[in-house]
């Protein structure tokens, strides 16, 4: 190995080191800290930002990027060292004083969003996060952007993306829902999930969970399962890969499917090469892909008709004295229902990117200061009631329902979007090259998709942009006809029966 190479790849190795310390400070902040100690926590957590900051920002990492370029490189390391650079010239143009102060600023927003949200108390979290908008436009000014602040931002979780670009496609497929919904709307309400209204015992729920993150392919002897207020998952290398999730003993589907769409994330950070962590290649391409991985196992996967085969199964193993009246059939029919609902992670596959497209909207406005913090909620209430036609009756089921702008995580929603997007491709490409998918699926036999996946998108970490990796997995880029068609062939057969 080149000797310079070798060098650089010691001063990643140095980097990801700190950042494995934040990521389990983060994980831990949300899973078992005690209330009193979050400034501590905030302290120490802007402290490591800074050293990350120094080090990817400074001379020696620089130094080493310009030797590097003026070498000619097998394609693999090419691919590191460009995102290497990537990764510092974005570091180069943002003050290490407000790396710190925006690490220090969310550890506490994070803390005052989680008690605002419980009690519904709107104005105690509302000069946190206007000060989190303030950091956050300061930092798309010394990122730079062509098109507008927003691009800034965006570009952080989805490289090479923009407001711009992501808006008619977005548009494209907000038609395309509009009108599978009136489709929807013709064929009149259902109720089909009122056979799911009963107690689920939460002891029967987490086994149900971790049986099912099994048959997934989840390795909990590198990975483990934990509750928080929003279920998240973190990872610091495939071998230590936490996630979270939530229980309602009187909301089933709540638990199952948040388990399964942070298990998505989890296969996908356990799947991404071990021997190259702590570089770009081991890091996921970005969180359109990762949110491809959680979606297209929440969905395509965990609400198919051949996983209530298998997942109907598991219920009567699990609530043996709650399922007599069910069956696969009920099941689809019970997790499938379209109806527009308050909560993002609750909503159904047809209405959900409604939820995202008003979020985005929010935060493209805000980047141009065409909106406030101030005028959130009600602006929040309004597009629900137009877009969805519900009302939230409080801020917490409203404005205060996510956790991501306390942690400063603008430009976030868009990827949730472009995530369903990939999965439907992805999938499609999987059924194609696995004929017979479906009855593996039926039986519980996760193993062959997972493999798919596994070699065709965990293991390029950012060897490409998110389009191309699709491209190269799928033969097709961003476009929503896989997804819009994935849609009406679903729910049209659904509603038409």
């Amino acid at each position: 190995m080149n000797k310079v190479y070798a060098s650089y790849l010691e001063h990643l190795q140095e980097i990801h080191a700190l950042n494995t310390a934040l990521g389990l400070l983060g994980w831990d902040q949300e899973t078992y800290m005690p209330p009193r100690g979050l400034h501590p926590r905030a302290a120490a957590r802007a402290h490591l930002s800074g050293l990350i900051h120094d080090q990817l920002a400074g001379d020696g990492l620089g130094g080493l990027l310009d030797e590097l370029g003026a070498l000619s490189l097998p394609e693999i390391q090419a691919a590191s060292v460009r995102e290497s650079r990537r990764d510092r010239d974005r570091a180069v143009k943002v003050p290490r004083d407000l790396v710190t102060e925006l690490a220090e600023t969310t550890t506490l927003a994070q803390q005052t969003w989680a008690q605002a949200r419980k009690s519904d108390d709107w104005p105690s979290f509302a000069p946190l996060l206007a000060k989190v908008v303030d950091l956050k436009r300061r930092e798309a000014e010394a990122v730079g952007y062509e098109g507008e602040p927003y691009d800034a931002l965006l570009e952080e979780y989805e490289p090479g993306a923009t407001a711009a670009a992501v808006e008619p496609v977005f548009t494209e497929l907000r038609a395309g829902l509009v009108e599978l919904m009136d489709v929807i709307h013709a064929a009149g309400p259902r109720d089909d999930d009122a056979v799911l209204a009963r107690e689920w015992p939460v002891a029967g729920q987490d086994r149900l969970s971790r049986e099912v993150l099994r048959a997934m392919g989840f390795d909990f002897e590198a990975g483990r399962l934990d509750t928080s207020t929003h279920p998240f998952t973190s990872g610091t290398s495939p071998v230590d890969v936490r996630l979270t999730t939530m229980f309602d003993p009187l909301d089933l589907a709540k638990s199952l499917y948040s388990t399964i769409h942070e298990g998505g994330h989890g296969l996908y950070e356990q799947g991404l090469p071990v021997e190259h962590a702590g570089t770009p290649l081991g890091q996921a391409c970005s969180l359109g892909i990762h949110e491809s991985q959680s979606r297209l196992w929440e969905n395509q996967v965990g609400r198919s008709r051949p996983f209530m085969d298998y997942l109907m199964g598991r219920l009567k193993d699990t609530f043996p004295d709650r399922t007599a009246d069910l069956n696969p059939d009920i099941l689809y029919r019970a997790f499938n229902v379209v109806r527009p609902s308050l909560i993002r992670i609750e909503a159904d596959e047809v209405t959900y990117n409604l939820h995202v497209l008003l979020r985005f909207e929010l935060e493209r406005a805000l980047f141009r200061s065409d909106v406030e913090v101030a005028d959130l909620p009600a602006l929040w209430n309004e597009r629900m009631t137009a877009y969805l036609g519900v009302t939230p009756e409080n801020d917490s089921e409203g404005v205060l329902q996510d956790i991501h702008w306390s942690f400063g995580a603008l430009g976030y929603f868009p990827t949730y979007t472009l995530g369903n997007i990939y999965s439907a491709t992805m999938f499609a490409a999987a059924s194609r090259a696995l004929p017979d998918l479906d009855a593996k699926i039926a039986c519980g036999d996760l193993g062959p998709l997972l493999d798919w996946l596994r070699t065709n998108v965990h293991a390029h970490g950012r060897r490409w942009t998110a389009s191309e990796l699709c491209r190269q997995a799928t033969g097709t880029g961003l476009d929503c006809t896989d997804f819009l068609d994935y849609l009406r062939a679903k729910f049209g057969a659904l509603y038409a029966s």
